[in-house]
């Protein structure tokens, strides 16, 4: 089975697909309640794969 592509993406996109703002989603980061951000020299980019896995574990930690 062919394994997904991952792809970075900038902080603007997790914004958009988690619904939080920036302080709250770093201090997630911090609490590492999130996946921290991939650096690449002076920017933060995250891995697609990680952020959609932690939106579906959201989800079903709120089925559960």
């Amino acid at each position: 089975m062919n394994k997904p592509l991952d792809r970075l993406i900038k902080i603007e996109e997790v914004l958009e697909q988690v619904g939080c703002g920036r302080s709250k989603l770093y201090d997630m980061i911090q609490l590492e309640e999130f996946p921290a951000p991939v650096k690449l020299g002076r920017y933060s980019r995250w891995s697609q794969i990680e952020v959609q896995g932690w939106i579906e574990q959201m989800k079903q930690s709120r089925a559960a």
